[in-house]
């Protein structure tokens, strides 16, 4: 069940940052995987920054993923 929860999770993070990022119209496969990922690189600059992590399903959690997912989409966007 958790990996379903997980997916559900990349699913919510990749759509809220592609349409801050004002990308809305991506399949659900990659906006799960820009959730997913972003999530997973938010986690790791937070860690860093000892600002929180993404460990839990928790607002903050929520808004360190999403904020990944965002500098995940830019990045690519740069590439």
């Amino acid at each position: 069940m958790p990996v379903i929860i997980w997916i559900a999770f990349g699913l919510l993070v990749g759509f809220v940052a592609n349409h801050i990022m004002g990308r809305s119209r991506r399949g659900l496969l990659r906006t799960m995987i820009i959730g997913l990922l972003g999530a997973v690189l938010g986690g790791w600059i937070a860690s860093l920054l000892g600002v929180g992590s993404v460990t839990a399903f928790t607002v903050e959690g929520f808004v360190i993923a999403t904020g990944g997912a965002v500098l995940l989409i830019w990045l690519l966007r740069r590439l």
